[in-house]
């Protein structure tokens, strides 16, 4: 009885270690994902602002984001710099992630 017991015992820990490392897998994947789409979302807002890819920048960049699943929550086009802020949902959670794109500072 006793046996059954702990072996009951060994298996649920390992569920509940399972469960929780693939959590923190998908939510790593899910902020890595997410941040490559506020780059690219960046980037494209940035390129429109400077006059390399037809549009208006902000439209740009929601396009971009979500073709990389994500959603535009803020766009802030400041001359030739583009900064943008994504969003998307994992389970239960919002998750964001901010990108900034253009020339380097003049010094």
């Amino acid at each position: 009885m006793a046996g059954t017991v702990t072996a009951i015992g060994v298996m649920a820990t390992a569920a509940l270690l399972t469960v929780g490392l693939a959590t923190a897998g998908a939510a790593a994947v899910t902020g890595q994902r997410l941040a490559a789409a506020a780059d690219a979302a960046a980037l494209a807002a940035a390129d429109a602002a400077s006059g390399a890819v037809p549009g208006v920048p902000c439209t740009r960049a929601a396009e971009v984001a979500e073709a990389g699943g994500a959603s535009l929550t803020d766009c802030v086009v400041d001359g030739l710099v583009a900064t943008v802020t994504v969003s998307t949902r994992m389970l239960h959670w919002q998750a964001e992630a901010a990108a900034r794109a253009g020339p380097p500072p003049s010094p």
